[in-house]
């Protein structure tokens, strides 16, 4: 089975988020069941420097605005299509924006040519490639879909991924003279959303079937609280709507092998988690003590919830817990967790931006990861905490709401309890899962219970590959039919 996949960013070549983590773990992970996936990415300045250039297999006179060309390359073990075109993708900064971080004015111009890139290989336009699917990813790629209903790929399957339907590429109804495509697409049926041009709304409309990241997710954007506007047409398109949780990359995301640890561990042996515990303590200026420490590790944003853990960290000091907080974003949330950790030190400590290793050590030392999200389509930290031994504490939205299970009265006497949930968007159901898990800390051996069961928990990517090769597999029959 050959699949295009169509992306803006894959790990490790470029990545702002849990989107590229997918996208760079798919094509392996399907790889391993019979399936040969081919991923079509920008040709970012990132992307370019890795590699020598070959010889075209495609080239556009003028593709928006300007010459660009395909190149087949292998890079990092993964198989890419790469659209080089420098007068949309050569350029400073980050993928979607400027160093400032402002959107770049022409997103749309760029992505329409990913997008016709990708309708262009579904249709032939590589000698010797014809995919039998093709896989778009978010509003960047969903375009893809539309110019093959509209085009040469008509027939050919077709899938797309909501990873946040929180961003939908929307753009005003000037551009659609300039996409290429038929009169007939400025339509409610089309691409047309809210008078203007909607990249995700067309690639929903378009595609064969849809698929979010976590099964509650796919229940969620039906509604008008997380549909984002976009809930009618999911709504009227769910019989084609699937949810598949995603996994992580067990061979970097390992205990007893990671090398950012100062020391490696298994579900055996727990007190060797006792010198990365040691390393919290320095680096975030922590009391030392038996106390629970509690770790956050994410943007700082209202999507993460972090506006309601500001308002309720003076009570969670007040539960014994220690918190170690690393991440940035909104300015107004750093400056009132830096604010905490003044009025709380020994017991609060904040690192404001990212550094991966510290992420790691965190988790391998920390007792807890708490994630407060008010919306999540998946998540991935609490995936690396259930891992790691680090008890996840999270609001019951999305993919937190699947992937781990409550350490209620009944699950802890069984003793299959994997992490807390609470309320989300509610700072006192917040406070009550954190004097939970403080309670269960106090009982050493039920903890450590928890932590043992959350290390056993399949958190690669096996299962949701297979779920993939599934629903490749009903629409071929689609196809066939």
């Amino acid at each position: 089975m050959q699949v295009l996949s169509v992306t803006p960013e894959i790990f490790p070549l470029i990545k702002t988020g849990g989107l590229a983590d997918v996208t760079g773990a798919l094509p392996v992970a399907l790889g391993a069941k019979g399936v040969t996936m081919r991923t079509l990415i920008p040709g970012f300045p990132v992307v370019m420097e890795g590699f020598k250039k070959k010889k075209a297999v495609y080239q556009y006179p003028l593709l928006q605005g300007g010459k660009a060309s395909i190149h087949a390359v292998q890079i990092a073990g993964l198989d890419l299509f790469v659209l080089d075109a420098p007068h949309l993708f050569d350029r400073p900064g980050g993928p979607y924006g400027n160093a400032s971080g402002a959107d770049w004015p022409d997103n749309w111009r760029r992505f329409a040519a990913l997008s016709q890139a990708g309708a262009d290989i579904a249709g032939g336009a590589i000698s010797g490639y014809l995919p039998d699917i093709v896989h778009a990813h978010d509003w960047q790629s969903a375009m893809t879909l539309a110019y093959m209903r509209y085009g040469k790929a008509v027939g050919t399957p077709s899938m797309m991924t909501v990873h946040n339907l929180a961003f939908q590429g929307q753009f005003g109804a000037g551009i659609f003279g300039e996409l290429g495509l038929p009169a007939v697409a400025m339509a409610l049926d089309g691409v047309e959303y809210y008078g203007g041009v909607g990249f995700l709304k067309a690639g929903l409309q378009a595609a064969w079937a849809i698929t979010t990241v976590s099964p509650t997710y796919a229940q969620e954007i039906r509604s008008p609280e997380f549909g984002m506007g976009l809930d009618g047409l999911i709504n009227m398109r769910s019989s084609d709507l699937y949810g598949i949780v995603n996994g992580i990359d067990t061979a970097i995301w390992d205990p007893e092998t990671d090398k950012h640890l100062v020391s490696n561990y298994t579900a055996a042996t727990l007190k060797a988690r006792a010198p990365n515990r040691a390393a919290v303590e320095e680096r975030f200026g922590l009391d030392r003590d038996d106390s629970p420490i509690v770790c956050v590790i994410s943007r700082l944003t209202w999507q993460k919830g972090m506006d309601i853990l500001a308002t309720v960290i003076d009570g969670i000091v007040a539960t014994g817990a220690r918190l170690a907080i690393l991440g940035s974003g909104d300015a107004g949330l750093e400056g009132a967790l830096l604010a905490a950790a003044a009025r709380h030190r020994g017991r609060i400590g904040v690192v404001i931006g990212y550094d991966e290793g510290l992420s790691h050590t965190m988790q391998g030392g920390c007792d807890a990861i708490i994630i407060p999200s008010r919306f999540e389509p998946c998540g991935l930290t609490q995936l690396y905490g259930l891992r790691y031994g680090c008890v996840p504490v999270v609001a019951r939205t999305g993919g937190l709401a699947d992937t781990l299970i409550d350490a209620n009265e009944a699950a802890m006497a069984a003793g299959v309890a994997t992490g807390f949930q609470f309320a989300p968007n509610n700072g006192g159901a917040m406070l009550h899962a954190i004097r939970r898990l403080v309670d269960a800390y106090a009982d050493p051996a039920a903890f450590e219970t928890i932590q043992r069961q959350g290390m056993k928990a399949d958190v690669s990517w096996d299962k949701s590959a297979e779920k993939y090769l599934e629903l490749y597999r009903l629409l071929l029959s689609k196809r066939v039919a």
